[in-house]
């Protein structure tokens, strides 16, 4: 039984890392923006960085949504190797998002492709921002579900 927990506990942090992990990408992606288009932190703009709040958990929506499957296969790879180092998750971010864009490129609708190299950069560098948010919040415990062992206690 305290395995059954330990796997449901272990779920729950992977869910929750994940959820950091899509807050941070979005953030990272709105920042970079943001400054792209001129705002600063030495002058900053009310309206831009009062719209930071409502665009950041919006934009992570779509994040979460568009990097979900390669995301799940990063992650169980991680888990079942018990990687712990952010190397790993950095470049699996940047994984993520090369997977996210090839998709974007042949999906066939160009007003979906992502044709600047700038904006693909942005994607990859925070696919790998994501994946290091990620290792903060869940990756550094990957594989210690199988690492402990779990014994029932005898009746």
């Amino acid at each position: 039984m305290r395995r059954i927990i330990a796997y449901l506990v272990r779920f729950a942090v992977i869910l929750i890392g994940y959820a950091v992990a899509a807050l941070a990408a979005s953030a990272f992606l709105n920042v970079l923006f943001l400054a792209h288009l001129g705002y600063t932190p030495a002058n900053p703009e009310p309206a831009a960085t009062a719209s930071l709040y409502f665009s950041v958990p919006f934009i992570a929506l779509f994040v979460a949504y568009f990097g979900f499957m390669p995301a799940a296969v990063v992650i169980l790879i991680a888990e079942v190797l018990g990687r712990r180092d952010w190397l790993f998750y950095a470049l699996g971010g940047a994984v993520i998002a090369v997977v996210f864009l090839g998709f974007a490129h042949n999906i066939g609708d160009g007003d979906f492709d992502v044709t600047d190299n700038n904006v693909r950069l942005a994607l990859i560098g925070s696919g790998m921002v994501g994946g290091i948010f990620y290792w903060l919040s869940a990756g550094r415990w990957a594989g210690s579900w199988r690492r402990e062992p779990l014994l029932d206690p005898e009746p």
